[in-house]
């Protein structure tokens, strides 16, 4: 057996308990209920002038959670309509943006759509309308923690789940052939939105964060580190934080997920750590795989995994 083997063998034992609280369940089903109540509000605006006639690029947004307009590109092939085609859904990762429409040319060239959305508040043009109680303090990964119907991520999983309801409202997707993409916290979100939505077919996430949240939380992991400056200052809000990032931990939602599942972690990632992810990878009981890169750090093996990522879409009969 070879070294990744090896590792591999190792990771696969790690199982921390799950923190799931007794109303996990009946919180996601409330929550989820709300978001299938507000209107999506859709808006698509075609970029008329854009210099390729080979794709179709649309501006959009929809509404989000608590009064906030996510923003995002649609792109799809020229040809796409009479018809319809695979449709990415991309989640950004942490501090990020939708960014540009040539950033999102590859999936196109591949003959399927692509829908890119900002996260709120973060890199983006999306505002973050919610009301928290509790002081922003340092980082979104802080805004109501001592709250899990107001904490941020609450907002941004349920964000995620509606650009799911985005991508198939529009003409050019094939409902039945959503992918889920994503890298850092797009791999989270990735994982979150795959458990509390049935519709994707695939799932796509690299180097994932939000999982096994109490061990980001003390080594202050990436995002997470903002958490633990706050419980330095408020030592007394530890086990109320814990709670609610109970909530958003994929570990605790990872056996709801049905759709295959490709995943990478990198063995030198000191921002979102491959065991940690384990925790949720572990509990997937749907179709997975999982590629392991030793010797890369938080930047993955990206072209590498790409290429993984199209054969494994081949076999999900996903690509032709």
């Amino acid at each position: 057996m070879g070294y990744r083997e090896d590792r591999k063998r190792e990771l696969e034992s790690y199982l921390p308990l799950l923190t799931r609280k007794q109303d996990f369940d009946l919180f996601w089903e409330r929550e989820l209920e709300e978001s299938r109540n507000l209107p999506l509000g859709l808006r698509a605006e075609r970029v008329e002038d854009y210099p390729s006639k080979y794709v179709k690029v649309y501006e959009i947004s929809y509404q989000g959670m608590e009064n906030t307009r996510i923003h995002g590109w649609y792109l799809a092939p020229q040809t796409a309509g009479r018809d319809r085609v695979p449709c990415v859904v991309q989640y950004h990762g942490f501090s990020g943006s939708r960014g540009l429409p040539s950033d999102h040319l590859y999936w196109t060239a591949l003959g399927m759509a692509v829908l890119a959305v900002d996260c709120r508040g973060q890199g983006g043009i999306t505002a973050d309308h919610a009301r928290y109680r509790e002081a922003y303090f340092d980082g979104p990964a802080c805004r109501g923690i001592l709250n899990p119907h107001e904490y941020y991520y609450r907002h941004v999983y349920l964000d995620s789940i509606r650009a799911i309801d985005a991508a198939c409202a529009m003409e050019e997707t094939d409902r039945e052939k959503i992918i889920l993409h994503g890298i850092s916290q797009g791999g989270a979100l990735v994982m979150a939105a795959a458990a509390l939505d049935g519709r994707p077919a695939a799932a796509l996430a690299d180097v994932p964060g939000n999982s096994d949240l109490r061990t980001r939380v003390e080594g202050e992991y990436g995002s997470f580190g903002a958490v633990a400056a706050y419980l330095r200052r408020f030592p007394q809000h530890t086990d109320t934080a814990f709670d609610t990032l109970s909530y958003f931990d994929t570990m605790n939602l990872a056996d709801r997920i049905t759709c295959p599942v490709l995943c990478s972690v990198s063995l030198k990632d000191n921002t979102c750590p491959a065991k940690c992810f384990f925790a949720t990878y572990n509990r997937i009981r749907a179709e997975k795989q999982i590629e392991i890169y030793p010797f890369c750090g938080h930047e993955n093996a990206y072209s590498i995994q790409m290429e993984k990522k199209l054969v494994f879409l081949q076999r999900c009969n996903i690509m032709e």
